[in-house]
């Protein structure tokens, strides 16, 4: 590694520096090579335990690091709310404390609210805890491993032969749709910037602000500073042909159907026709881009269903197979610093 890991936690990718992304990205790299055929395990975690606490609903973010654990030959508890007791009015804080007494290593904590993975962190080290915790998802505020995955993707995309994140400095990725109540796209514009990637993020106001240019410019309360001394830059564009002629990649977001309850789109037909990817949209393009999405997609209307089985350009299926070897890495380098 080009220097040693220093975080006992994962939570938010604003605190990572360019050599965690790099440390985490060659590792990741290194793991995904190794053959899927047969039942080889690496025995890098033998005799730990790892619990994924998910409070909030998951099918890819929870299997890929059950399925990361496993391969490093970790012991693993899944956490079930619905036969848990929380309809007994335990609270999160207190689920996490009784897989700590277990003797867990990680806690991979997913909650619908915002602060959640931080609140457990700092109560945990307030006890004298050594317990990590690995944020998979916190209400509107982060999912730092589905934008590294994103990272990975791109980064191997753009270089087969050698993953690194400077690949990607002065490239240009559009981030499209309902950026407002996406975390992952808050962690990717963390970790696109930090690589030296400039960003636009394209869609109507109502779902894309314009104070989304200033994202990056401050560190979140209770950071000091930010790592990165040279960050990419973030515009906004309300026009996709625009967005589209002069990116290097495009990152889609799922429309959450429940925010038409709020007035913030008209119908999702007119969001298709304007925001939506297809091939007519993609001729757009000066190159031939790849389009990614986090999942799950709404066929139809982030991206068509041509486009998104079109395997030259759609790199969903590159996402979830990546989503393992970059949670085997994040899993590897916090019990290494250990």
């Amino acid at each position: 590694m080009k220097q040693m890991w220093k975080h006992n936690h994962v939570i938010d990718l604003s605190e990572f520096s360019l050599e965690d992304y790099i440390s985490v990205l060659e590792l990741a790299n290194r793991f995904k090579s190794i053959p899927k055929s047969g039942s080889r395990k690496l025995p890098a975690l033998q005799g730990r335990f790892v619990a994924t606490l998910f409070f909030e609903p998951s099918t890819r973010t929870r299997s890929s690091f059950e399925l990361a654990a496993k391969k490093l030959s970790a012991d693993v508890q899944t956490f079930s709310p619905s036969s848990s007791s929380l309809s007994k009015g335990e609270s999160p804080l207190d689920t996490a404390l009784t897989y700590v007494a277990m003797g867990a290593d990680i806690l991979i904590v997913r909650h619908s609210s915002t602060g959640v993975p931080k609140q457990i962190a700092n109560h945990l080290k307030m006890l004298g805890k050594q317990t990590s915790i690995l944020n998979a998802g916190d209400g509107l505020h982060s999912h730092p491993s589905q934008a590294l995955v994103d990272l990975f993707t791109l980064a191997k995309f753009f270089n087969p032969e050698e993953v690194n994140p400077s690949i990607l400095k002065g490239k240009t990725i559009a981030i499209i749709g309902d950026v407002l109540h996406s975390r992952v796209a808050r962690s990717n514009l963390w970790s696109l910037t930090a690589c030296g990637a400039n960003v636009v993020l394209c869609g109507p106001p109502s779902l894309v602000p314009e104070e989304f240019c200033e994202f990056t410019k401050t560190p979140p309360p209770g950071q000091l500073e930010d790592p990165i001394q040279h960050r990419g830059q973030i515009s906004i564009s309300r026009s996709l042909k625009e967005a589209l002629n002069k990116s290097d990649a495009a990152i889609t977001l799922r429309i959450q159907k429940e925010r038409m309850a709020e007035n913030l789109l008209s119908d999702l037909d007119t969001y298709h026709r304007e925001f939506g990817i297809n091939h007519k949209h993609l001729k757009f393009c000066s190159n031939r881009i790849p389009v990614l999405h986090p999942g799950p997609v709404n066929r139809g209307i982030e991206m068509s269903s041509e486009v998104l089985d079109d395997k030259e350009i759609c790199l969903v299926d590159k996402q979830v197979s990546n989503g393992i070897p970059i949670r085997m890495a994040l899993l590897y380098l916090i019990i290494a610093a250990k």
